[in-house]
């Protein structure tokens, strides 16, 4: 008598790990130097930082204002800026689309992007079907838990059925939190001095073949 193959699903990070959301952040924070009257910055220099967020973006992308008040209100600006925006230049990975039309389990995104970037940016990128959890879906966001917790309930999985991706230690440790399998990718936004492995998550995946090797071998069971 044959068996079912057991019901499996996936979480995806969505900054650096499924899409280079990098040209428009960084087109909203040189807008912001701009209004500061300060010359704009090389994409090279940011990208490291895109998936920690907006404050470590405004940390590191306008280093002349240390004031943390004035960071603050810097923050939210950039924040405005990049949500008239958020979505002109973002495109998936190369080798994201191919591994995504092989998907045949469950999936979700889940994000520390705020639901009004993060929903354009998914439209945009043709996945406004997926579920997704935002960073202000719920009181808590990565690396509490909880935003994995509710993505599992999502797909009406388990958590320890499911399997986090991601290109940021906060992914990770959210994952194994929630009771998640754990996969760390090398090739989004890794900040200077930090290595993926530390992170100690179940597997890692330097390039995008290698995480699409590990996502359809997690939905074949192995």
């Amino acid at each position: 008598m044959s068996t079912r193959p057991h019901r499996r699903g996936l979480l995806f990070d969505l900054d650096g790990t499924l899409a280079d959301t990098a040209p428009d952040l960084l087109h909203a924070l040189n807008r912001l130097r701009a209004e500061l009257a300060l010359p704009p910055l090389a994409e090279a220099r940011l990208r490291p930082w895109v998936s920690l967020g907006a404050r470590a973006m405004v940390e590191h992308g306008i280093p002349e204002i240390s004031d943390p008040d004035r960071r603050e209100t810097l923050r939210l600006r950039f924040l405005d800026l990049y949500h008239q925006q958020p979505a002109q230049e973002v495109r998936l990975f190369p080798g994201v689309e191919a591994l995504l039309a092989q998907l045949r389990l469950p999936w979700a995104v889940v994000t520390n992007k705020p639901a009004r970037m993060a929903g354009p940016v998914m439209q945009a990128l043709g996945l406004a079907h997926i579920p997704l959890v935002a960073g202000d879906t719920l009181p808590q966001a990565k690396p509490h838990p909880a935003p994995i917790l509710h993505a599992c309930q999502q797909l009406g999985l388990p958590p320890a059925d499911c399997l986090m991706v991601g290109d940021g230690q906060r992914d990770i440790e959210a994952g194994q939190a929630a009771g998640c399998a754990t996969l760390s990718v090398g090739f989004g936004y890794i900040p200077p001095g930090e290595t993926p492995l530390r992170w100690q998550a179940a597997a890692h995946a330097e390039q995008v073949a290698d995480m699409a090797t590990y996502c359809l071998r997690w939905q074949q069971g192995a």
